[in-house]
């Protein structure tokens, strides 16, 4: 009897790890996806440039110069990054009915995939040490590092 309830307990646990590592996974997916598809899927989107004028704690300002015929916005903002500096000139996209604006192009993409780098990393620990299965974790943990890593020097 003990035997069964042993095995049924492993079973538990490789279930609930499995399920804890494609929660974050899914999370990492989740977080991605808000500034992904604005830069992925750009097509009939404002495209322009943004003049980095100032530089706050989370979020960097400038005005906004369209490609096409859309009008001027004299103040957008961005999500402040590493890279990013007074004066600087930045390809994005505005994010449709507001003056926020992505990064556009492969920086762009990288950038906004960075959360799933991350929950790549994480769930590679879980699947590791939970599910035994390092295979699968190194891969997981090549993968995360390697999109975090070509996002930052991207930027």
């Amino acid at each position: 009897m003990a035997s069964k309830r042993t095995q049924a307990l492993l079973y538990a646990r490789r279930a609930a790890m499995a399920g804890v590592a494609l929660l974050l996974l899914v999370a990492g997916v989740r977080s991605s996806w808000g500034a992904a598809q604005h830069v992925m899927l750009a097509k009939g989107r404002e495209h322009g440039t943004l003049t980095v004028a100032a530089c706050g704690a989370e979020t960097c300002t400038g005005p906004y110069t369209p490609e096409g015929r859309t009008p001027d916005h004299p103040r957008v903002t961005i999500d402040k990054s590493i890279a990013v500096r007074k004066g600087a000139k930045l390809p994005v996209v505005l994010k449709p009915g507001t003056a926020e604006a992505v990064r556009a192009g492969a920086p762009g993409v990288l950038h906004a995939w960075a959360p799933l780098g991350g929950a790549l990393l994480l769930a590679a620990l879980v699947i590791a040490g939970g599910l035994r299965m390092t295979r699968l974790a190194w891969g997981a943990a090549l993968a995360g590092g390697a999109l975090l890593g070509a996002a930052f020097l991207a930027l």
